[in-house]
């Protein structure tokens, strides 16, 4: 580690004051931070801590609408959420990460095998910031890459209740990060399907499956997998098993839903 200022703000105002200085960087639960900084794989001058702003906080649910705060842990997720986004929080990584890290961080964060991104492009959630409101669709820009502007906090999100959803994860063992994960969402306006941890460009949705679950909401309608190229090949899978997979885990979410 290396000094550094800190700063934790009560108001989200405060925090977009703070995180105004030059290399100022926000610090939701820190999951992801705290160890880059102490590889020094990143060397703010100033963290600003989201911790304490009471504004970002809450799980509620009133006329069919999810809203979480951005500093509501994975744990609260779990505890409050719908049910199919609380049992997706309820299996990251473990204890001590679902009582630390936020939703808002790992939308921020956008790691290529994070669960988070799928749900939110299955429920066509609106992410909320200090600043407007972007479409998930609109908000997934790439490996690591969201459409966040400096110095802007992701105040909360905003989901309306699906008529039934699942997630399907077959995770790494070791970090419990997707290998693959698919959401699987159902709504009066049709079939989303989220995928997370497949592709080199992040999670993305598989309109190929949406069209055909939209004709018939079955398992036997999923596609054969999509196309290998672009997805992940490293020591976990191919980039054919990861495609494979994702038919899989689309059949298995489908089949859940009923």
């Amino acid at each position: 580690m290396y000094n550094f200022e800190f700063e934790q703000p009560s108001t989200v105002a405060e925090a977009v004051a703070a995180l105004a200085d030059e290399d100022a960087q926000a610090l939701g639960g820190g999951q992801t931070l705290i160890p880059t900084l102490k590889q020094r794989l990143a060397s703010p001058s100033k963290l600003v801590s989201l911790a304490g702003i009471a504004e970002m906080k809450g799980v509620s649910i009133a006329d069919g609408v999810l809203t979480i705060g951005g500093g509501a842990t994975h744990a609260e997720v779990a505890a409050d959420a719908c049910a199919p986004l609380a049992a997706l929080a309820a299996n990251i990584g473990d204890p001590a990460v679902r009582n630390r890290g936020t939703i808002g961080g790992s939308l921020a964060n956008n790691d290529p095998a994070a669960c988070y991104p799928s749900a939110m492009l299955a429920l066509n959630a609106t992410i909320v910031t200090n600043a407007r409101e972007i479409a998930a669709d609109d908000y997934f820009q790439g490996m690591f890459e969201t459409a966040l502007d400096e110095g802007e906090i992701i105040t909360g999100v905003r989901i309306n209740v699906p008529d039934g959803a699942n997630y399907q994860k077959f995770e790494q063992p070791a970090s419990r990060f997707a290998l693959v994960g698919v959401f699987v969402a159902k709504t009066a306006e049709g079939v989303r399907v989220g995928v997370t941890g497949a592709s080199e460009e992040g999670a993305f949705r598989w309109t190929e499956a949406e069209a055909a679950l939209n004709g018939s909401f079955s398992a036997d309608a999923v596609p054969a997998a999509p196309s290998a190229d672009g997805m992940i090949s490293d020591l976990h899978g191919t980039a054919a098993y990861r495609a494979h997979l994702v038919a899989v885990l689309t059949k298995r979410a489908v089949a859940a839903i009923g």
